[in-house]
């Protein structure tokens, strides 16, 4: 039995991580280091590009809740997330090319999977297929995909961070801290005033930025605005947003300052940290300037600038079953971002399910659907359930839980209480699955 995989990110380790322990072999294409995207530095699979963080990981974020559903049923993504973490409060957040390394490792070293370092222009036309190239996918495979699914070629744009040396930064006006103290000092806190901020703001209005192709239009995802964009919202959008001041008194003071921006540590060393909420798509020059004027930033040192990118999917409810296989070839599942999903921790949980399902489903079995009233089954039903009119990919979140039954509760508690539900019938579904895995079969 053999699966072939287009795609070295988080769905695609994934995928070929789960479809091994399926029995299958498996065959994973990655385009690197033959070809880099323009958010991809390094030639390491499963590359973070736009920030270290995966999240919440209380179980009142529906995210926490995924990434537990993960864990315990053995995911690659999560075990090396869990060995590479880094201080980020309440978050999980990575050391990136810990990160990168550790599933490297893993996927290379594992024998009934096989690493080809080559670059997939075309959809191979016979055999089990598992795409997961990506928000990044070339424009040969993703105009064959578009061409594929019937459908318009659907897309967005993400803005990356960036990233600052920490030595560079001024201590005497950042300091450590939490939001109201929960996590420990896990964040940098640069204050800015009222008249810094106004200023602030009007530059990142008045500032050049990176413009957009004459036949493509921008479509930002909500989770990811760029904050320039936010700016343009209104003078007090980015105060109520990434720059909100609440719950981080100045200690030098004891005052809360009229806004903040807010660094995370973005690798295990503590050497970088990432510009919290601060994604943006101005030309490097104006990030360099712009970002230099906020207290504490004046002489920072930029590791990395952020940048521009293109985010492709497919209009998942049009396209695929609930199973991830694309209606028109039922051969070909989709996985990772492409598929309609937003977020790392929702690529990676694509890329498990459709490992788990292509080998099964190649074999003539029925697939495993998780239960709806799980993060990986209201994933799932998002994809099969939304409207295909003005479809965008989105976060888990509990919204896309079915509701509670005969009970009123407060908010906190009614999430407790459906992450509860979650793990609870998630339990006899994962011991069904792995109780028929089976060893690999010889190459």
């Amino acid at each position: 039995m053999q699966i072939q995989i287009i795609g070295g990110g988080l769905a695609g380790c994934e995928a070929a991580w789960q479809a091994a322990a399926e029995g299958a072999r498996v065959t994973l294409y990655e385009m690197k280091p033959q070809r880099l995207s323009p958010a991809h530095h390094s030639e390491a699979l499963a590359e973070l590009v736009c920030s270290n963080s995966l999240r919440g990981a209380g179980m009142n974020n529906a995210v926490g809740c995924l990434k537990e559903e993960l864990r315990r049923c053995g995911s690659l993504f999560m075990e090396a997330a869990d060995a590479t973490a880094v201080p980020a409060g309440g978050a999980l957040a990575v050391d990136r090319d810990a990160f990168a390394a550790y599933i490297t490792e893993r996927i290379e070293a594992h024998p009934a999977i096989e690493l080809r370092r080559e670059e997939v222009t075309e959809l191979p036309a016979e055999g089990t297929l598992v795409v997961a190239s990506g928000p990044l996918t070339s424009e040969a495979l993703s105009g064959q995909i578009a061409r594929l699914t019937g459908s318009e070629q659907l897309y967005f744009y993400d803005a990356i961070a960036p990233i600052i040396e920490a030595d560079s930064i001024d201590f005497s006006k950042a300091w450590r801290a939490s939001r109201y103290g929960k996590g420990g000092d896990d964040y940098l806190n640069c204050p800015l005033d009222r008249e810094q901020y106004y200023a602030f703001v009007e530059a990142l209005k008045q500032a050049d930025k990176v413009p957009a192709r004459d036949f493509e239009k921008m479509i930002h995802f909500e989770g990811c605005m760029p904050i320039e964009e936010m700016a343009e919202r209104g003078e007090m959008t980015l105060a109520f947003g990434p720059m909100k001041p609440v719950g981080l008194p100045d200690p030098r003071t004891g005052k809360v300052p009229f806004a903040v921006v807010q660094l995370r540590q973005d690798d295990r060393h503590a050497t970088l940290y990432n510009l919290v909420g601060f994604q943006t798509k101005l030309v490097y020059p104006e990030q360099r300037r712009i970002f230099r004027t906020i207290p504490g930033l004046e002489s920072a040192r930029f590791a990395r600038l952020g940048s521009v990118h293109r985010n492709t999917f497919i209009n998942a409810p049009t396209c695929l079953d609930r199973t991830l296989q694309l209606k028109s070839d039922p051969r070909i599942f989709f996985a990772g971002q492409i598929s309609g999903v937003e977020g790392y921790v929702e690529s990676a949980a694509m890329g498990f399910l459709a490992g788990i399902f292509a080998p099964r489903l190649q074999r003539g079995e029925t697939a495993p659907l998780p239960p709806a009233s799980t993060a990986l089954g209201a994933l799932l039903s998002h994809l099969a359930d939304s409207s295909p009119e003005n479809f965008q990919p989105m976060n888990v979140n509990y919204g896309l839980f079915p509701p509670l039954e005969g009970r009123k509760m407060k908010r906190a508690d009614r999430r407790l209480a459906m992450a509860e539900r979650a793990l609870s019938e998630l339990a006899p579904w994962w011991e069904g699955v792995s109780r028929k895995r089976t060893l690999p079969g010889p190459p």
